[in-house]
C-alpha cells in the first residue's frame, strides 16, 4: 500500500500513455489492415505478397524492430512515433488475415443471390460480405489489441513512456515492486481489452 501511495500518480500517467499508444496503433492498423484484407479478396495475385510480408513482420523480435526503426527518417527517432509504427506493423497480421478469411468464408450462394438482385461488387462488399465477416474481423482486431498492449511495454526502451517504464526501471535496479507496477496494470489492460472486444464481437456476430 505504501508503494501504491507513492507511485499512484505515475502509475496513472504511465497507464494513460500505454492506452494512448495502443489505441492509436490499433486504429491505424485497422485503417491499413482491413483495406489490405479486402484487396487480396479482389486481387488474389497479391495475396502471397501481402500475407507473406505481414507474416515476416511477426517473426522479427520486438526489441530488434524498435531498434531498426530508430534511425529511419520521419517514422523513426526517440519517442512515441517509433513505438506506434512498430505496434502498427505487429498488429497488421491478425487484422489482414481475419479480414481476408472472413470475406472468403461467406457462403457463395449468398454472393450469387446478391448478384442475382443486381448488386454491384461494391454493394455486395458493403451490404453482404463485410456484415457477415464482421465477427471474424473483430476477432482479429481483438487479437491485435491484446498483442499491442503486451508489446507496448517495450516502448519505454525508445522513450515512448507507458507501463514498460516501470519494468525497465525495476530490472535496472532489481526491484520487483517496480516491475510489478508495470506488469500488473499491463496484464489487467490486456484482460480488459480482450473481454471488452470479445463482448462487442459476440454482440455483433449474433446480429448478423
Amino acid at each position: 500500500m505504501d508503494f501504491l501511495t507513492r507511485y499512484a500518480d505515475e502509475i496513472l500517467q504511465r497507464t494513460g500513455e500505454h492506452i494512448t499508444l495502443v489505441l492509436t496503433a490499433t486504429a491505424i492498423a485497422i485503417l491499413i489492415g482491413i483495406p489490405l484484407g479486402i484487396l487480396i479478396t479482389r486481387k488474389p495475385q497479391f495475396k502471397s505478397v501481402i500475407l507473406g510480408f505481414v507474416n515476416v513482420l511477426q517473426t522479427i523480435p520486438s526489441l530488434a524492430l524498435f531498434g531498426f526503426l530508430l534511425p529511419i527518417p520521419v517514422i523513426g527517432g526517440i519517442g512515441a512515433r517509433t513505438a506506434i509504427v512498430a505496434l502498427v506493423l505487429y498488429s497488421l497480421l491478425p487484422i489482414v488475415r481475419n479480414t481476408y478469411v472472413g470475406i472468403v468464408s461467406v457462403d457463395p450462394a449468398i454472393r450469387e443471390a446478391g448478384r442475382g438482385m443486381g448488386m454491384s461488387d461494391r454493394q455486395l462488399l458493403l451490404q453482404v460480405e463485410l456484415p457477415l465477416a464482421l465477427g471474424v474481423i473483430l476477432a482479429g482486431v481483438r487479437l491485435a489489441a491484446v498483442i499491442g498492449i503486451g508489446l507496448a511495454t517495450i516502448a519505454a526502451a525508445v522513450g515512448a513512456g507507458g507501463l514498460g517504464t516501470f519494468i525497465f526501471r525495476g530490472v535496472a535496479v532489481v526491484d520487483n515492486q517496480l516491475i510489478l507496477a508495470g506488469a500488473v496494470p499491463a496484464a489487467l489492460l490486456a484482460l480488459a481489452a480482450d473481454w471488452g472486444l470479445g463482448w462487442v464481437e459476440r454482440r455483433l456476430t449474433v446480429k448478423k
